[in-house]
């Protein structure tokens, strides 16, 4: 795991300075505390910083080939390189190191860019072509780790982080209203985009190629997941996904410095743990919660399963004041707003762990795998909905509109009766409908074009899932958004600024690929979620774990504190006029917003944390700007 940056000015061929890349490498040292590097040929630049995981000795960057024709810098870790190493190996290759990044620079002298279809891991990657003078970016399959970059006036730059493209070009750019709107809408800003204009991040297996003066962004990853033809028995599945459990856990396990897990009290991480204890024991693990200060938390959980698995346990115990206290630092971290309640406790888990582990697994993936969110019900059962008459339909729609809070549930029902699958997944997706969203808009901040439109990308994924169901298609679309451009980024981003590695079994490409055949009765069936892997669990699971219900407890709490605080700080911020956010929103309708929540009469508590966050990004931004 490590931080890389660099810049190529394409066009007017103007030598990169070494005092430019080590700005931009400096600006993301936390990434790589270990190591530092540089490469620089005319035009191009190459910058690294390292946090030694594999090979300690072998692994600098950037990293060529033996003729110095291919040059690599990468974030993140290959899991199948030994596998890809023996092949190359095969056809003739000869290797200096027991690195992964080396597999890359021969992978691509084999097969050219087609190396990343090869690769089984995560990463953001610039892989350079000295005899082309060629520039590939690329991002991994399910976007675990991001890479941003900024075109501008012939000059490319790029960064693990923002703050390495800033770095580099000494400039920052303007928050962009378009990609503010998305975020109140979403919680997160979708890729391309992000918070600012003219700088982007690449997709969820989005590759950029910079040759003969001309930038082209693509999709290299092209999954087209097909049922499985005949339909696979229950035993079947249950046999070969658990093996695929097993597989994944061993790859993820691969490292040459201490391993722990973040462990929730869910049936996720605690499935990650029992499959753990299958290749070693005593694992270290790490839990974060609110306690006595909250009574639906999940130290208690969390215990009891470390516990039973005899691991090394830590809990962490927050309270609002360390809550609150810790927001700037951790918005700061996060470089672009992500309004999850669950960045501070990530924040606080990451830091403890750190302290023990270099790196760290996690148990995101199985909710948008196999339908865990509330969501999935509504998009598994939504059909049955469209069957009944629209007589009947229209006025319970209707009435859904005046009950009181249940936001969730009001959005659902509208997206019942959307008339596209992609117009359906937009409005379950969404915090509030468009039009809500922009009334909180100042006048003349939106075009008319910037409302209610589909994300161009996520409606570019659809023809990949034609041969799936209702709700593969919708968890296509979701893996690649909310899982990427919120949880995985936020994983990313708080971890790495304790130089934490966080890795992701259940988003092996084996894995995936493999779930995403399955029909929607593997997933949701009877009314219960997650119901393949739940039978998976109760095998390694006692079955008092398997039945605990869903938490999250970060949501709760922030709802819980915004209702009934007087003095919270978060609340001073949106009444107070001279707050930054009111460049973008009106007060007015902001302030109503806020009161119709605390009189419960609406249940707006994620549009508000969302404002906040916004706020003290922009607070955090102007200082730095």
């Amino acid at each position: 795991m490590c931080g890389i940056c660099g810049q190529y000015n394409f066009e007017n061929d103007r030598p990169v300075l070494r005092a430019d890349l080590e700005r931009m490498a400096l600006s993301i040292a936390h990434r790589g505390p270990d190591d530092d590097g540089f490469y620089l040929s005319g035009s191009l630049g190459l910058g690294f910083r390292r946090l030694s995981i594999i090979d300690l000795a072998g692994g600098h960057q950037p990293m060529s080939d033996p003729e110095e024709k291919v040059w690599v810098v990468f974030n993140g870790e290959i899991y199948n390189f030994r596998e890809l190493r023996s092949e190359l190996e095969g056809f003739g290759h000869k290797f200096r190191t027991s690195s992964d990044t080396e597999v890359i620079i021969h992978g691509y002298k084999q097969w050219g860019s087609d190396v990343l279809n090869h690769l089984n891991g995560m990463f953001g990657l610039a892989i350079w072509d000295e005899e082309r003078r060629g520039l590939v970016l690329a991002r991994d399959r399910y976007g675990i780790k991001p890479l941003y970059y900024c075109v501008d006036s012939g000059e490319l730059y790029f960064g693990s982080e923002i703050r390495a493209i800033f770095a580099g070009k000494e400039e920052y750019e303007a928050v962009d209203p378009r990609s503010l709107y998305l975020f109140l809408r979403y919680r997160f800003t979708p890729s391309p985009r992000t918070i600012f204009k003219n700088l982007n991040k690449l997709p969820p297996g989005g590759m950029l190629v910079c040759e003969d003066g001309r930038v082209e962004v693509k999709q290299w990853y092209q999954y087209h997941p097909k049922p499985f033809q005949p339909t696979k028995s229950i035993m079947q599945v249950q046999e070969e996904l658990l093996e695929l459990y097993k597989r994944s856990l061993n790859r993820h396990l691969l490292s040459d410095v201490p391993v722990g897990l973040l462990l929730s009290g869910g049936i996720d991480s605690g499935m990650l743990l029992a499959l753990m204890n299958l290749f070693g024991e005593s694992w270290r693990t790490f839990t974060v919660g609110y306690g006595s200060a909250f009574a639906d938390d999940e130290l208690r959980d969390a215990m009891a399963t470390a516990n039973h698995f005899s691991s090394l346990h830590t809990s962490i115990e927050l309270d609002r004041t360390e809550f609150e206290e810790a927001l700037p630092t951790v918005v700061a971290s996060l470089e672009e707003p992500v309004a999850s309640s669950s960045i501070v406790a990530m924040h606080f888990v990451c830091k403890r762990a750190r302290q023990d582990v270099k790196v760290a697994l996690i148990g995101q993936g199985p909710d948008e795998l196999f339908g865990g969110y509330k969501r999935h019900m509504g998009v598994r059962y939504g059909s049955l909905w469209r069957e009944v008459p629209a007589w009947i339909r229209s006025p319970l729609r209707s009435a859904a509109g005046y009950l009181p809070r249940n936001e969730s549930f009001k959005r659902a029902a509208s997206s019942l009766d959307q008339g596209t699958d992609m117009e359906r997944f937009r409005e379950v997706l969404s915090l509030l409908p468009g039009e809500k969203i922009a009334r909180l808009f100042r006048d003349g901040l939106l075009s008319s074009t910037d409302g209610d439109g589909i994300v161009p990308e996520w409606q570019q994924l659809m023809p990949l899932v034609e041969d799936v169901d209702e709700l593969g298609k919708f968890q296509f679309i979701e893996l690649r958004s909310t899982l990427a451009d919120e949880l995985l980024m936020y994983a990313d981003k708080i971890s790495m600024a304790h130089s934490l590695e966080v890795r992701v079994p259940y988003l092996d490409r084996d894995l995936v690929e493999y779930v995403e055949r399955l029909p929607a009765q593997f997933k949701i069936r009877l009314g219960q979620s997650k119901w393949i892997h739940r039978r998976l669990c109760n095998q390694l699971l006692p079955a008092e774990f398997v039945a605990r219900r869903k938490r999250g407890f970060a949501v709760n709490v922030t709802d819980d504190w915004y209702r009934s605080s007087v003095n919270s700080k978060m609340e001073e911020s949106l009444l107070d006029p001279s707050s930054l956010l009111y460049e973008f929103m009106q007060h007015s309708t902001v302030c109503e917003m806020l009161r119709e929540h605390k009189a419960g009469r609406h249940d707006f508590h994620k549009v508000l944390f969302s404002l906040t966050l916004f706020e003290q990004w922009l607070r955090n931004y102007s200082l730095t700007n």
